[in-house]
């Protein structure tokens, strides 16, 4: 099955981020039969023979990473076949964009995203959740004033986690290409 591992605050070549090489290979090391870069956020598509390899596999990679370059952000790792479905069901689908800056996929431990409710907006207004799974909170981005809102700092302040996000187009063009 092919999963894929979300790292938070990646930029690969800068410093305490892999280059695409060490990122690739330290998954292939743990164990995964296939991994590779998608952009260059810290975005994996590797596969794995069932959830809790999977798990077990990116854990095993960000110990390899620390000790490579120094990365110490978290990964959260989420199914492709979830994503993929997720993608068909349209779920910006029938919302006025007029008045959103951008559409985004945020990922985050699980024993939070439990706590994510649908109604959740920032109190200035421009984050409002409107999808909740398992795996990802939806949300659309408004701008307000000159600012935009950030899902990552909205999410991570209202739950005290780390979080990481994406932009839909990205979880769009992540699946066309890997599912």
């Amino acid at each position: 099955m092919k999963y894929v591992a979300f790292f938070r605050n990646v930029n690969l070549g800068r410093p305490k981020s892999p280059t695409k090489t060490q990122l690739e290979s330290a998954f292939k090391d743990a164990g995964a039969e296939s991994a590779r870069s998608f952009q260059t956020n810290g975005t994996v598509v590797f596969s794995a023979d069932k959830d809790r390899t999977a798990l077990n596999l990116v854990a095993q990679a960000c110990k390899t990473l620390k000790s490579i370059c120094g990365l110490e952000e978290p990964a959260f790792v989420c199914g492709l076949q979830h994503l993929a479905k997720l993608v068909a069901a349209d779920p910006f689908a029938g919302i006025n964009m007029e008045n959103v800056y951008q559409c985004c996929a945020s990922f985050m431990h699980p024993n939070a995203l439990v706590k994510v409710k649908t109604t959740l907006r920032s109190p200035r207004n421009d984050v409002e959740v409107i999808h909740v799974t398992s795996k990802t909170v939806l949300s659309l981005v408004h701008k307000v004033g000159a600012s935009t809102g950030s899902p990552t700092a909205f999410l991570e302040k209202t739950f005290s986690v780390p979080v990481t996000t994406r932009n839909w187009s990205t979880i769009l063009r992540l699946v066309k290409k890997f599912a």
